[in-house]
């Protein structure tokens, strides 16, 4: 009886040791062990004959808690394998993830940054003008209507002598200019040499001969440059000089006088950038260089050193209507630079030393707030906010956000924020 009495005891102390290592999750668990230990009383208070039954209830509870403190176990450990694994997450979570083949693909480029000189900046509007000499404009040599030969358009190839224009004196109350001068022409002509064969005689005076003389020059000469371009149907207006057509100032079907201008014609080689810039800059101004300007129509920005450029001038005093003082550039036109085209102007000062600069592809802009995005490793990026300073239009000073030796990405900025959008590969997934 002592020994029922003493395995039974047992089996409450490894009851109260099982269930105090249980959680509410295994609630059922529990049930179970009770209702086992319920049993083992009732055996041992029927007969000594049981104790093997006892015995092998004692041995399976103390296996049901065994396999709880094992189930227990192996949760501990795997809530353990979990933090260990997220702990890298929370350290990489602002990690932009870009596998290397879609980088190359997306034309992903990154530089490593490095000091070098960069010139201050004025910033300011300027206008493209043709240079002196560059164009010309043909006139109306006669007056009459105007009718186009051909098809004539701006930005048109044209060579020197090309007909652009008739111009028709049929059917206006003065006549046909080129018939009057004929007219004109030929009676003078008659009236200077019968002169010629009186004054040997001097039946006419020297004097008469003479205004008899400069009547037949002039006839002469009015007949011959109308004729020179006369054809049955008008008057022909040809280009002065070989380039492009940069502006037709009439229409089909106008009436034009002697003189008006009519087309005009360029030809591109040399181009004056003209800058305004206010007066609170005048102090800077001798210490311009050169400068960069961009074109409205392509957002192309030209170098002015790429393309022969030099400084002419600039104002010592601004306009009379004005507040601000012209600074003169010539240059090359290389590029499809349109004459008389309004242009954003960077004039180029003074240089400094050590300065960060990145290429304005690398920046990209939030609510007013720039961007540039960080080469970790291979496949890693990280957004860097930066401070801006003077601009050149191709690049721009960095006053803080990055230093020396970093690496950043100059080409392709806008598809790792499209990547850092998307989320498309977890952070975690990362391994370094």
């Amino acid at each position: 009886m002592k020994k029922l009495i003493f395995i039974g005891v047992l089996g409450l102390f490894a009851l109260g040791s099982c269930n105090s290592k249980k959680t509410g999750h295994e609630g059922h668990d529990h049930e179970t062990v009770t209702h086992n230990h319920d049993e083992h009383e009732g055996h041992d208070h029927e007969t000594e004959g049981h104790d093997h039954e006892a015995e092998g209830a004692d041995h399976s509870h103390e296996g049901e808690c065994s396999g709880g403190h094992d189930h227990d176990k192996d949760a501990g450990k795997s809530s353990k394998a979990a933090g260990e694994h997220s702990e890298p997450a929370g350290e990489h979570s602002d990690e932009i993830i870009l596998p290397k083949a879609k980088a190359d693909a997306a034309g992903v480029k990154v530089s490593t940054i490095t000091p070098a000189p960069f010139q201050q900046v004025i910033k300011t509007s300027g206008q493209v003008l043709a240079a002196q000499g560059d164009e010309s404009v043909a006139v109306a040599t006669v007056a009459g209507v105007v009718s186009f030969r051909g098809k004539v358009t701006e930005g048109m190839s044209v060579g020197r002598g090309t007909p652009l224009i008739t111009i028709s004196s049929h059917n206006i109350a003065d006549g046909d200019p080129v018939q009057r001068a004929r007219i004109a022409y030929e009676v003078s002509k008659k009236e200077y040499e019968r002169m010629k064969s009186l004054v040997k005689n001097k039946i006419v005076s020297d004097k008469d001969f003479a205004q008899a003389e400069q009547n037949y020059e002039n006839a002469r000469l009015s007949y011959e440059a109308l004729a020179k371009n006369h054809s049955a149907i008008g008057q022909n207006i040809t280009a002065p000089i070989a380039g492009y057509v940069k502006s037709i100032l009439v229409n089909e079907g106008d009436y034009v006088t002697i003189g008006q201008p009519l087309v005009s014609v360029t030809q591109n080689r040399r181009l004056f950038l003209r800058a305004e810039v206010s007066e609170k800059y005048y102090p800077y101004l001798r210490t311009i260089s050169s400068a960069n300007f961009q074109t409205p129509y392509n957002n192309k920005v030209y170098e002015l050193k790429e393309l022969s450029g030099k400084l002419l001038s600039f104002g010592k005093t601004s306009g009379d209507n004005s507040f601000y003082v012209p600074v003169t550039f010539e240059f090359d036109n290389k590029g499809e630079v349109i004459p008389g085209s309004f242009v954003e102007v960077y004039l180029l000062s003074s240089e400094l030393e050590n300065v960060i600069s990145l290429p304005r592809t690398a920046l990209t802009e939030e609510q007013g707030i720039f961007f540039v995005y960080l080469q970790l490793d291979e496949e890693g990026y990280k957004k860097q906010e930066v401070t801006l300073g003077a601009d050149n239009g191709k690049s721009v000073q960095i006053l803080t956000g990055v230093k020396a030796g970093d690496r950043v990405v100059t080409e392709g900025a806008y598809q790792v924020r499209l990547a850092s959008a998307s989320n498309a590969i977890p952070a975690h997934s990362h391994e370094h």
